[in-house]
């Protein structure tokens, strides 16, 4: 149990996720985070300059990244707080959550502000010198799609861990449909009434600034890209891999995005909230390594590992959300807990409103603390995969404030 680490009910946000090459796609990741986040923050009226750290996570690189996580916070008006960027490819939402709640358990921080953004659209290409090679030629990677498509490791691509695993578990694509068409069900509750419940953390209509940051370019009613998704549309998608079980309906898509969330300890946080009879605390985290290539199935171990911590079990969770890049995730967590597939992900998932990497289980953990507020409160749980067959997981909990 992590003691004395809690979230300012309200003080967070996200962008909405737009498919790649949309409306975010000219724009600088992390100076894009920056400019949203001065604007999130005065609405929740946190003067940037009480913030003692700043933990940002990026997993593509943009032009000055190299300065990370100082450079953004001078950006947000914060130019007095350190600290790291971090990397941990789909879990980095998650590890960003740990490690500010680690420097507020520590004592070395009394406010952390934990941001992540990505950009998958027009990634960088890389060349990698080689003096020793024919010709003093180097190599070559596209940063985004290469590694999409191979991971070193094991020389197989991310659909292939998910054909791996649909092929352990049985899991043909008529029971992959069956849950894809849940999700885009629940991700309708989100959009329900104008949009209420991504207002909750989201500004709508959002303002699109141009690359300079400058000027309003253009507006997002919300998460962009989105297509329309029905069971008899499903079934006539072709699998990705020749004798494969997963469509292009049966995963997610790359996205661009950002997302905050501010992490303190109980006392600030009830002075800091939305509404201070609503306390969320941050309960266990736990991560994982599946098998090579069965990247889909990690997230099952780092989830028990988080139970473990906490001492709780399945049944004691309110609600659950999920990174699933593969709609099968989904499935194998459920058979693997004890939970119904179609009982979780409420409100939405990255299956259905994108990836953009870092931000992903961030947004995730969000939208789970916001139905837990709706439900009146609870234990909540994220877990999601991430490259390398690795996973991580976080246990909230959302309270009564009063008794505080």
């Amino acid at each position: 149990m992590i003691e004395n680490v809690a979230i300012p009910y309200g003080c967070y946000w996200s962008s909405p996720f737009a498919r790649w090459q949309g409306q975010l796609a000219h724009l600088h990741s992390l100076s894009f985070a920056a400019y949203a986040g001065k604007h999130a923050l005065a609405k929740r009226a946190i003067d940037p300059k009480t913030i003692d750290v700043g933990v940002l996570g990026t997993t593509i690189p943009q032009q000055g990244s190299f300065y990370g996580a100082p450079w953004l916070m001078s950006q947000l008006g914060a130019p007095q707080a350190p600290g790291p960027t971090i990397a941990q490819a789909c879990a980095t939402g998650a590890r960003i959550m740990q490690v500010a709640a680690t420097e507020v358990s520590s004592g070395m921080a009394g406010l952390v502000l934990a941001i992540a953004a990505d950009r998958t659209s027009n990634g960088p290409q890389v060349y990698y010198p080689a003096p020793d090679g024919p010709g003093g030629s180097g190599s070559h990677e596209n940063w985004v799609l290469d590694n999409f498509a191979r991971d070193p490791q094991t020389q197989l691509s991310m659909v292939q861990t998910a054909e791996n695993v649909a092929k352990r578990h049985g899991i043909d694509t008529a029971q992959q449909n069956d849950v894809v068409v849940r999700r885009y069900e629940q991700y309708e509750m989100a959009t329900a009434s104008g949009g209420a419940f991504l207002k909750r953390f989201m500004d709508l209509p959002f303002a699109v600034p141009s690359a300079s940051m400058r000027k309003i370019v253009g507006t997002l009613d919300g998460d962009e890209g989105i297509h329309a998704t029905s069971a008899a549309g499903l079934a006539r998608l072709r699998p990705v891999l020749e004798n494969g079980t997963v469509t292009h309906g049966g995963q997610t898509h790359p996205a661009d995005g950002h997302a905050a969330i501010a992490v303190t300890t109980v006392k600030q946080a009830k002075a800091l909230a939305r509404d201070p009879s609503i306390a969320v605390r941050i309960v266990a985290f736990g991560q994982s390594r599946a098998e090579p290539a069965y990247m889909p199935e990690a997230p099952v171990p780092a989830a028990q590992a988080a139970l473990r911590t906490s001492g709780l079990k399945p049944q004691d969770m309110k609600a659950i959300k999920t990174h699933n890049p593969f709609v099968l995730n989904d499935i194998v967590l459920a058979r693997a807990l004890g939970v119904d597939a179609m009982s979780f992900n409420n409100y939405g998932c990255s299956l259905v409103w994108g990836h953009p990497q870092a931000p992903t289980g961030l947004r995730a953990i969000i939208e789970l603390i916001e139905e837990l507020a709706q439900l009146g409160g609870g234990y909540g749980l994220f877990t999601g995969c991430a490259a390398g067959d690795s996973a991580m997981a976080v246990i909230v909990h959302v309270g009564d404030g009063s008794r505080t």
